[in-house]
């Protein structure tokens, strides 16, 4: 795939942690690889505003709204416009990495199939 690239984690589990473009508000989702999907384990947001209401199984922890995991889906999306003031913090393996500052493609974060990259 031209212009691609891929991070192999060691660990099933990731975390993604950014600040929502309008509210500055810090949010956070824990993550886990399951057989060919990515499962939704959590979801943390500091606060709540324009497009990031607590879900109503939402529980406030220490100035968090955490809510309950449950999604599945195949691959996550992630736009990378340049103009939000920051991208994401991927951290998994006991390492953490800034993604999807600059403007760029959507960033797509997907489990690999049998090993190999798709």
């Amino acid at each position: 795939m031209l212009g691609a690239t891929f991070l192999h984690l060691a660990a099933p589990d990731f975390t993604l942690r950014w600040t929502h473009s309008v509210e500055r508000t810090d949010w956070v989702e824990r993550w886990t690889v399951a057989d060919d999907r990515l499962r939704l384990r959590d979801a943390a947001v500091r606060g709540s505003g324009a497009g990031m209401e607590p879900g109503a199984d939402a529980v406030l922890r220490d100035g968090w709204w955490v809510s309950p995991g449950g999604l599945e889906v195949p691959a996550l999306h992630l736009a990378a416009s340049g103009e939000t003031g920051g991208g994401w913090t991927l951290c998994a393996d006991g390492t953490c990495r800034e993604i999807g500052a600059a403007a760029g493609a959507p960033l797509r974060l997907a489990p690999c199939a049998n090993g190999t990259a798709d």
